[in-house]
């Protein structure tokens, strides 16, 4: 630190307070009973300010610049404006001792020795607070809340602003140590408020705002009559009785002397957001200093040193950004860094560190050495074991023992120093003279060794990374290269403050100066970018700047000096430059420019950093041909003007090598047609026809197909042409091929069949079938397009399709619903079996979709299928079977339709009579297996409901006692459980059900009825019921069969075979399904089947009206009355 007087003034009286103007353009002084206000730049008093009638103590300025205070022994305070004029002025019961405004309200307080006051613009008294004390001094901390107050017995009171104390801190030595002057750190970085505290004890103290003491007192060996902090916090004014004004760090480290003084000084204060100090003295010496820091740091590599709050040592890690700091808690005068050492010098003491590690990011330093005793030296370096302090003319070199071991004199005064590496203990120095001598002195030898002169000083030095050349910056701002060994002057370049070589790259080096950044080649010129600061290092494609306080590390570009060597063809250099750092483009540029030179080693090296294996490929295959013996350098480098897209440049150099064949096929490849036909040979049919397909290909990438189409028909790829016109829907194109087409190119003709059938034109497809003689194709296609006439007439042509014509038809009536149709289809097709697997797939499908009477009509329609198949006395016994079962399930799922719907409808179209007989008939039907679909719960709720409203209690009894061993619905639970309770109130016994002159049980599954043979006698059969109202018929129905040995031609033979339900089989399966359902309700029987006996059953007024057709009268049923 180093303070330079600015200018300065002397005023007649004593000088006792100042305070500056915010922006630092003014200051205010208190000198007798005048304010003096001086301009800061020159020190010109602006204007003396009349208003006191004695001696002005102190004066504030407000922080926002618009009014200032000033507190006189004649107990008054006159609040000032900006521009000089008084506007208020309020008095106390004593002498006004100190004035300072809030920062953020603006209030001003004013302190007396009997009380303080409290005034702001917007109340118009002032509020006034007593004080035990005498008020010496008074400071508000950065948010004004809170305003310490300094007294003479040796207490400090902190106060809101409201005036109420808050904390009381008294110092050890009491009365007799007056607190004369306090402050609040500004800084915005610290976590707590702390005030620093200089009293008459000779004590600095610093306490938070809680009154709790910040580590211990500090003796200063003066009277401090007055403490201020800069600006940001990070240092401390102090002057009083000695006579000067002391610098001191934030936690009171004394640091240096601003300024000494002639008498006592009474006050000192920072410019704001400046270097600036202003000190007023007893005697009236007004002085205006301004402090220089200078910047003590060291580099080596990528670590560098450097002070920080003048007692502490950072150490970066320029790479990782990683920092370390060092707390000497002491003045650091000197710092210099070599590897793994560090050295600090002290005021007393010099302290050697070192890395914990030999890792190059270890960032951990501990002491190594310390050599207790001061020393005096211009510049600091440390080696691996030895300390080097510069003297002037003189180099010392101490152990770290602090032991000095050698000494060396120079000639003139020593400007610049440099550890320049080598054997621990053996280290070399470059040291350079103000007389332009520059030496390398060895540590371990006596004698320098000069290595030049040069007619001027020395101001910086470096040698480059192979020794043999040397870089000086003199003192006329221009750096000069020579030749170590020769001495010879190589280059030199103007402007110029400072240079260093490239520790990577022999060949180049980097100076600044003019605010330019210059990185110099070899002899290139020089590149120039703009960049402040001075270059302390140079490693790899990083630039080390010191800018005023701060080191950056600036990754530069090495673009520009890579460009220089391509210039020159200068590849392998190039390629070393650019391994500096260069951007992905300069390095595609540099593996061009090196393929194009058939540098291909470079080019390689270049190729893989960017990662193309593209090219990469191109140079392996280079290569290889040249270890087969090819060494045409034309054809290799016709080969990369292709890759490159020189593409004529290319065809040039493929025919000037006798290649003109690979000249055709690379314009071929491109789609360069036209450039492509110049190197056709002498007509060969072969490579025109090879190009004119290529042509093609590319119309139809770039969707132009019409094109592509006439271009593949000329070169007699028909394949194509149909695939595109068939893609497009071009039907015409393709059917003019088609035509055009002989029949025995029988693949493109399938291929023009196949797009038509995809085209929905059947017609050309079938033309182009019948061309090419594909019968089959046209059957599939007969069949696909649904023309069954078409396919019918072909069949009848070539019996072989006959197969593949039926079996098809038959599916579609079978989906069409034409179910006799299909069957018929299938028969002709000999195929009975999938007609049946047909049936039973929809009535399955009707029963799962709840269609009852649907799955009713589907199983008479299998039952009809199962009879005709009986036909074949092979499947005889198995169709029979199935043939009754399939009558069963229609007649259990024709009744089980009604009770599905009144179970699960709100209304029913049938009697309670129906619904009661259909359930009977359904409960008596449902004594073994339940068929799909059909519930034992739906058909016992509807038996009990019927049941009951119709009188038969026994029968509704035993149909709630069997519903309530089953699982039931919830919505069916309550009803039934209702019913159950019910019914229990009606009697135990059914109505009688009339069956002519004998009754039945309701519950009975049927008795036996008369069965009448015509010649023969009666025998005993089971009940049946009607089919409509599913009543037992046993008295209401004659039954009668052939006698075996009747005529056939007997006419009651006929009356009785020619049941309508028996010639169901018309062929119109339509016609039968609506004849079936229309005839149900009025035919009062059931067909069944035997051994060759067919049994009718007839209600008796019919039989009665048949009688005398007859001719005859069974004894047996006179005795059961009523026919």
């Amino acid at each position: 630190m180093r303070a330079v007087l600015t200018w300065r003034d002397k005023a007649e009286q004593c000088v006792y307070d100042l305070a500056f103007k915010p922006d630092g353009t003014q200051l205010i002084l208190a000198a007798g009973n005048r304010l003096l206000v001086y301009d800061t730049s020159d020190g010109t008093l602006l204007q003396p300010l009349k208003g006191h009638k004695d001696t002005v103590y102190c004066v504030a300025y407000a922080k926002d610049g618009k009014r200032f205070a000033s507190g006189s022994a004649d107990k008054s305070v006159i609040i000032w404006t900006s521009k000089l004029e008084g506007i208020l002025k309020y008095t106390h019961n004593d002498s006004i001792q100190c004035v300072s405004y809030n920062p953020v309200t603006h209030q001003l307080a004013s302190c007396s020795s009997s009380d303080f006051g409290l005034w702001s613009p917007e109340q118009k008294s002032v509020s006034k607070h007593k004080s035990s004390s005498k008020i010496t001094c008074c400071s508000w901390t950065n948010d004004g809340q809170y305003l310490a107050l300094g007294m003479f017995n040796g207490v400090i009171s902190i106060r809101n602003k409201n005036g109420e104390e808050k904390v009381k801190i008294e110092r050890p030595g009491g009365s007799l140590s007056p607190v004369w002057s306090i402050c609040w750190n500004p800084s915005r970085e610290e976590h707590n408020d702390i005030l620093a505290v200089a009293d008459w004890g000779q004590k600095l103290s610093f306490y938070q705002l809680s009154g709790k003491q910040i580590g211990k007192d500090r003796s200063l060996n003066f009277d401090p009559c007055c403490i201020n902090y800069f600006t940001k916090g990070e240092y401390i004014l102090l002057g009083g009785s000695d006579k000067q004004v002391s610098l001191f760090t934030k936690d009171g480290v004394r640091l240096g002397t601003v300024g000494e003084q002639n008498s006592w000084v009474w006050t000192c204060k920072v410019k704001p957001d400046s270097n600036y100090v202003v000190v007023g003295c007893q005697d009236g010496t007004i002085s205006f200093y301004q402090l220089i820091f200078s910047t003590v740091h060291g580099l080596y590599k990528d670590r560098y040193a450097y002070r920080d709050s003048m007692t502490d040592v950072i150490v970066q890690h320029l790479i990782t950004e990683q920092k370390v700091r060092i707390k000497c808690k002491e003045l650091v005068k000197k710092i210099a860094i070599y590897k793994n050492r560090l050295a600090i010098q002290l005021p007393e003491k010099i302290l050697i560190y070192e890395l914990y590690s030999d890792d190059s990011l270890d960032m951990r330093y501990r002491v190594k050495e310390k050599i207790v005793r001061k020393f005096e030296c211009n510049l600091l370096v440390v080696c691996a074991d030895h300390i080097i302090l510069c003297q002037e003319k003189r180099l010392q070199c101490l152990s770290f023992s602090g032991v000095k071991e050698r000494e060396w004199q120079m000639e003139s005064l020593i400007r610049y120093i440099k550890v320049i590496g080598g054997p621990p203990g053996r280290e070399g120095l470059l040291v350079g003279l103000k007389n332009g001598q520059i030496l390398k002195i060895f540590v371990d030898s006596l004698f320098a060794i000069v290595l030049l002169k040069q007619a001027t000083a020395v101001r910086c030095l470096d040698m480059s990374a192979s020794r043999n050349k040397l870089a000086v910056v003199d003192e006329n701002d221009t750096c000069l290269v020579y030749d170590i060994h020769t001495k010879e002057l190589l280059f030199q370049e103007p402007n110029a403050n400072s240079v260093a070589w490239n520790t990577q790259c022999e060949d180049m080096l980097c100076f600044s100066g003019g605010g330019y950044l210059n990185i110099k080649a070899s002899t290139f010129p020089v590149h120039q970018q703009k960049l402040q600061g001075f270059v302390v290092g140079y490693n790899g494609s990083r630039i080390f700047c010191l800018h005023a306080f701060s080191m950056s590390a600036v990754e530069v570009p090495q673009s520009a000096p890579m460009y220089q060597y391509l210039d020159r063809k200068m590849f392998r250099e190039a390629y070393q430059i650019a391994c500096l750092g260069v951007t992905d483009t300069d390095w595609r540029e540099l593996a061009m420019e090196a393929l194009e030179g058939l540098e291909f080693e470079t080019a390689k090296k270049a190729f893989t950093r960017v990662q193309d294996l593209r090219y990469l490929e191109l140079i392996n295959s280079i290569e290889e041909r040249k270890k087969r013996g090819e060494t045409n350098n034309d054809l290799f480098l016709a080969d990369v003007f292709s890759y490159q897209g020189k593409f004529h440049e290319a065809a040039k150099l493929y025919k000037r090598s006798g290649h003109e064949n690979l000249a055709l096929d690379m314009y071929t490849d491109l789609r360069m047609f036209e450039y492509a036909k110049d190197f056709l040979g002498s007509g060969d049919p072969k490579e025109t026809k090879m190009l004119i397909t290529k042509q093609a290909d590319w119309a139809r990438n770039i969707n132009e197909p019409k094109a592509a189409v006439e271009m593949y028909i000329s070169a007699g790829e028909h394949g194509k042409a149909i695939a595109i016109s068939g893609d497009h829907g071009w039907v015409d194109t393709l059917i003019d091929i088609a035509r055009k087409l002989d029949k025995a190119e029988r693949e493109p003709l399938l291929m023009c069949a196949h797009y038509f059938k995809k085209l929905d034109n059947p017609g050309y497809a079938a033309e182009t079938y019948l061309k090419i003689g594909d019968l089959k194709s046209l059957v599939q296609l007969h069949v696909e397009t649904q023309s069954w006439d078409e396919a019918f007439a072909l069949g009848e042509k070539h019996p072989e399709f006959k197969d593949d014509i039926y079996v098809p038809y038959a599916q579609w009536l079978a989906e069409s619903d034409r179910f006799e149709e299909a069957q018929k289809a299938f028969h002709k097709a000999g195929r009975q079996g999938e007609a049946v697997r047909v049936l039973e797939q929809l009535t399955h499908n009707a029963v799962v979709e709840s269609r009852f009477n649907d799955a009713a009509y589907y199983y008479w329609m299998l039952s009809m299928q199962c009879l005709d198949i009986a036909q074949d006395p092979a499947q005889k016994d198995v169709m029979l079977g199935k043939f009754h079962h399939f009558q069963h399930l229609a007649e259990l799922y024709h009744g089980y339709h009604a009770i599905q719907r009144y179970t699960e409808e709100p209304f029913s179209f049938h009697l309670p009579e129906t619904l009661f007989n259909i359930s009977r008939f359904l409960l008596h039907s449902l004594t073994k297996d339940t068929p799909l679909g059909i519930s034992k719960v739906n058909t016992l709720f509807t038996l009990a409901k019927q049941s009951k409203a119709l009188g038969a209690y026994k029968l509704a009894r035993h149909a709630y006692d069997k519903l309530q061993g089953l699982q039931t619905p919830a919505r069916f639970q309550k009803s039934i459980e209702l019913g159950s309770l019910t019914i229990r109130s009606k009697p135990f016994h059914d109505s009688e059900l009339s069956r002519g002159s004998r009754s039945a049980p309701p519950q009975c599954p049927g008795w036996p009825c008369l069965h009448l043979v015509l010649g023969a006698p009666p025998r005993a059969h089971p009940f049946w019921n009607w089919l409509v109202t599913r009543q037992q018929i046993y008295s209401e129905c004659l039954q009668l069969s052939l006698c075996p040995g009747l005529p056939s031609s007997n006419p009651t033979s006929r009356c009785l075979f020619h049941s309508p339900l028996l010639q169901a089989q018309s062929g119109d399966l339509a016609s039968d399904r609506s004849r079936f359902k229309s005839q149900l309700p009025h035919f009062l029987g059931f067909q069944l089947c035997g051994m060759g006996t067919r049994v009718v059953a007839f209600p008796r007024e019919a039989v009665r009206r048949s009688e005398p057709a007859w001719g005859m009268r069974s004894a047996q049923s006179r005795e059961h009355g009523d026919w």
